[in-house]
């Protein structure tokens, strides 16, 4: 009986003191509790009858660009304490939490199943014939797994309505959806001519908020302040171009013009709705 509370204790002080070890490893100076447990900030309501004037525009955030850099990184496997956010959407689309659509349209009318994601980006399995380097040298075929780097992802195109509510006389920027791009690729992996941007998936935004709120996201200036990838999209800390407005053609700005005037012409819109602003009001 002795020896069985004597084993029974031992078992309890070395459960203890590994609780405590553990607890006693922080890395760094406290406990980052926040950002795991934010709740979403819900949006202003909004009736048909209080938007004036509506406007929707497709945009590109390039993320080769400085200011675009806290979505691309950290690389996979860099940090525990944040993800890049094609890591933070894939994560969630892999466990089921994130509902990926198709790209055939961008109106989220075809949610993609989980066989289908596997194989974005040229992921899959492919099959080779290997020979036994010993006799009888029999020749069998090999599976072999493709994945996806994530590295590839080198922009993302965002859909977002932009719309003057003359209930509160404000002009407001609301994102609907998300895609990342890649360079499209040939059969062989090899980058197609003309570097076509090509999207991988769709995300209906109002669905991720919540997986956003609660990932945090890089800040340069502070290391303290509490950012996550829902701020950095609610207030528009990134930088893009217009590639589409809507419109009777329902084309995009390089189906009508190219090179500089291309460029001209998504500033041009982009005047448009500030000056629109602008002109709301009486001075």
């Amino acid at each position: 009986m002795k020896k069985v509370l004597l084993f029974c204790f031992l078992f309890v002080m070395t459960f203890m003191v590994k609780q405590t070890n553990a607890q006693t490893v922080l890395d760094g100076v406290y406990v980052k509790e926040h950002n795991p447990t934010r709740k979403v900030m819900e949006y202003s309501f909004l009736r048909e009858a209080d938007v004036l004037w509506a406007k929707r525009v497709w945009e590109v955030i390039d993320l080769k660009q400085k200011i675009n850099l806290p979505l691309r990184f950290p690389r996979e496997g860099d940090t525990k304490d944040r993800k890049s956010l094609i890591e933070v959407l894939m994560n969630a689309i892999d466990e089921g939490s994130l509902t990926a659509y198709s790209t055939t349209d961008d109106e989220f009318t075809t949610p993609m199943t989980l066989e289908e994601f596997k194989k974005i980006g040229g992921a899959g399995m492919d099959t080779i014939q290997i020979t036994d380097p010993e006799p009888p040298y029999l020749t069998r075929d090999s599976a072999i797994q493709r994945t996806f780097s994530r590295d590839k992802v080198i922009a993302y195109r965002i859909k977002e309505e932009w719309f003057f509510d003359k209930q509160r006389s404000v002009m407001e920027c609301r994102i609907i959806g998300i895609a990342p791009l890649m360079l499209a690729e040939d059969e062989y992996g090899n980058i197609r001519e003309g570097n076509i941007q090509k999207p991988l998936f769709w995300i209906y935004y109002p669905e991720a908020r919540k997986l956003l709120a609660n990932a945090e996201a890089f800040n340069r200036e502070n290391d303290t302040e509490r950012r996550t990838f829902d701020d950095v999209f609610h207030k528009r800390m990134f930088n893009s171009y217009i590639i589409k407005e809507s419109n009777v053609y329902n084309r995009r700005i390089e189906d009508y013009k190219t090179g500089l005037d291309a460029l001209l012409e998504a500033e041009r819109i982009k005047s448009e709705i500030v000056n629109l602003e602008h002109d709301m009001w009486e001075y």
